[in-house]
């Protein structure tokens, strides 16, 4: 596969050229995030089309094109009897760079990762088996704050809520964006799960985009005065930021699908 970093060829032509290869699939995403994400000369429209090829792609990903088995055995892999709550989530890394993250997270039932933002970046969201409940926000904006009611919680942040879905594999790849498209989202596993993600580009705490996790509160708790152009009042929760969760429970693997080519 040959990409010209000065020619964007049409959707149709470069998804044909990614999937008439023997390269396996997580090289050709490797390749298709390093001609998107590392290429600031892009127009608005050649990024918005990298960014459907990219879904094409991430759309036919399996659990053996990273290496994995549905219900991986890491699931279960050296807790016993353990309760599946109590097991960690799994994080398997495959790339990083300035410009992108390619990882995998594999969460046991029951387990959680909390509210949180994507500061300034895109990312890509494939579940590859089992069931996952995805709930995303966006920011209101105008920006509206107000002092909370809660203890602990002085100011608090008016956001819509943007999906609040399970999503059973296959199923299509999601994707947030910077200001649209649930930009804060949870994830919380139905059944034994994984997720292929892409983050473009990465967290950098140095350069702004550091994770902040946020506890979300019905609209009714702090809505006098607050105007709603659209929906209804469920459509709408205050956020207020919290410090990462005690009980987010997650511990490194190891990748053991396709290597990649750099």
């Amino acid at each position: 596969m040959v990409f010209l970093q000065k020619q964007f060829y049409p959707l149709c032509i470069i998804f044909q050229m990614t999937m008439n290869t023997t390269s396996p699939k997580v090289q050709l995403l490797y390749d298709l995030c390093k001609t998107t994400f590392s290429n600031s000369g892009l127009s608005s429209s050649a990024f918005s089309q990298s960014i459907q090829i990219l879904c094409s792609l991430l759309d036919t990903f399996t659990p053996a094109d990273v290496g994995l088995k549905e219900e991986n055995p890491i699931d279960d892999e050296g807790h016993g009897r353990v309760a599946r709550c109590t097991q960690p989530i799994t994080y398997l890394h495959i790339h990083e760079c300035d410009g992108f993250t390619m990882c995998i997270f594999c969460f046991p039932t029951s387990s959680v990762i909390p509210l949180h933002d994507h500061p300034e970046m895109t990312v890509f969201s494939k579940v590859l088996y089992g069931s996952l409940h995805v709930k995303s926000y966006d920011w209101i904006e105008p920006t509206c704050i107000r002092e909370s009611t809660e203890p602990g919680c002085p100011q608090v942040r008016l956001a819509r809520l943007v999906m609040d879905k399970v999503f059973t594999a296959p199923c299509r790849t999601s994707v947030l964006y910077p200001k649209s498209g649930g930009n804060l989202h949870c994830f919380t596993a139905v059944s034994p799960c994984a997720v292929l993600d892409v983050l473009a580009p990465p967290y950098r705490e140095d350069l702004g985009r550091k994770c902040t996790y946020y506890i979300d509160y019905p609209f009714s708790t702090s809505g006098n005065g607050a105007q709603i152009s659209n929906g209804k009042e469920e459509d709408y929760a205050w956020l207020a930021e919290t410090e990462t969760p005690d009980d987010l429970y997650m511990q490194p693997g190891v990748y053991v699908g396709p290597p990649i080519q750099v």
